[in-house]
């Protein structure tokens, strides 16, 4: 396969990021939550919903033919209410999602660390998410310098400092 490039993500990626938060959900074989039902929950839908607003950044994956293989962005909530990684006002929260047939390639990490760039180009000090314990992403997390800040039975939240 040929490596994949990385451009901005835009308004037109409204529903390849509803794709991409489909597959961040269904990160084992053993999950199958179906988009239709993700996308009901409007806890869920809030990271997609209104896509592009003022303050959401992220970049997305194309193959060599141009086909959109996977997304990592962000966007701030606010404290009243609060998605599932917040932790403070201001602190923007991440999701990230590669195509099952593209993922352990690196290419998480390659958009990860191009939206952390872009969230420091933006003027963010700091920026959160929230991962199941048992999702083997947690690990990418912790290798590019996210911190577990709390944790509950199935999930934690996690800052990566923007320096």
């Amino acid at each position: 396969m040929a490596t994949p490039r990385l451009r901005k993500a835009a308004r037109t990626d409204a529903r390849f990021l509803g794709d991409m938060l489909v597959e961040a959900l269904n990160w084992a074989p053993s999950r199958s939550i179906a988009r239709v039902d993700a996308l009901a929950d409007p806890v869920v839908a809030r990271y997609i919903e209104g896509w592009k607003r003022p303050g959401d950044a992220g970049m997305v994956a194309v193959d060599a033919a141009g086909t959109p293989i996977g997304a990592c962005w962000y966007r701030l909530f606010p404290e009243h209410s609060p998605g599932f990684g917040f932790v403070a006002p201001g602190v923007p929260e991440l999701t990230l999602g590669v195509a099952g047939v593209w993922r352990a390639q690196g290419i998480g990490r390659e958009l990860l660390r191009a939206v952390l760039v872009q969230a420091r180009r933006n003027g963010h000090t700091r920026i959160s998410l929230s991962v199941d314990r048992a999702n083997f992403a947690a690990k990418l997390y912790v290798a590019e310098g996210f911190v577990v800040v709390r944790r509950n039975e199935n999930s934690m939240v996690m800052v990566r400092i923007l320096s």
